[in-house]
């Protein structure tokens, strides 16, 4: 996919997430490593302001990315933003992990932890070129085991997909969220509830985070591009401190 006169790049009214407008649109974000591909994505090069100058930008796939399809989906606000400390809890091989690298930029950094060793090797090898991920191969419900390797963060993302999840955000954000910090988590229904219907297992799922003082503001269904998930964001706040 080639740029030139065909494409026209604006930016998204999310900070560093953009918009290729051809013949047909699509999402994309600034490539961080320009000639690299993660997962054979398709990439645009586009002229750049100085003669010669060309600035490469990845298509984000919201059916590759829950990030994305939330984007899409219409979502008031990511908090993931250039210069941003993000934690990102669930990690996978690194697909959307590469994305929010390409947002935060050179002066953000993405802390990603992953469990599986497998995915992890894919992780770990995508993070050589892309100084601004630290791969984290442990288990999200024991932060304290990479406590040492993560300062206070802006942003905790979650797709962890698991029954406990609310539980693991709340525990991680008490570690490592700065007072008024945000959380953007994934909820899959049928990972929790598979009985229930989707929108009683999210209502469950946002009283869960409430009572880890996570304050829920927005929340959206990720249809069509996945199925029985919606992405829930809000603030996290500490309670009071007790004089």
């Amino acid at each position: 996919m080639r740029g030139g006169a065909k494409v026209a790049i604006e930016a998204h009214r999310h900070e560093g997430v953009f918009i290729a407008r051809g013949k047909e649109d699509a999402l994309v974000t600034k490539n961080m490593v320009p000639g690299d591909s993660v997962y054979g994505e398709k990439r645009i090069s586009v002229e750049g302001e100085k003669e010669g100058e060309k600035i490469e930008y990845r298509v984000w796939n919201p059916f590759r990315s829950k990030l994305a399809a939330s984007v899409l989906a219409g979502v008031d606000n990511i908090h993931i933003k250039p210069g941003c400390k993000v934690l990102y809890l669930g990690a996978a091989s690194g697909t959307s992990v590469s994305h929010v690298s390409d947002i935060v930029g050179p002066t953000g950094a993405v802390y990603a932890v992953e469990f599986s060793h497998r995915s992890g090797r894919d992780l770990v090898n995508m993070a050589k070129k892309r100084p601004n991920i630290i791969p984290i191969i442990e288990d999200a419900r024991h932060p304290q085991k990479y406590r040492m390797l993560v300062p206070m963060v802006d942003v905790v993302f979650a797709d962890v997909a698991q029954p406990d999840q609310a539980r693991i955000v709340g525990i991680n954000a008490q570690y490592f969220l700065k007072n008024s910090g945000n959380f953007v988590i994934s909820i899959k229904a049928s990972c929790i509830d598979s009985t229930a219907p989707p929108e009683a297992v999210f209502a469950r799922e946002v009283k869960k985070l409430q009572e880890q003082v996570l304050k829920p503001k927005e929340q959206v269904t990720l249809e069509p591009y996945e199925r029985d998930h919606a992405m829930v964001v809000g603030v996290y706040r500490p309670p009071p401190k007790k004089k």
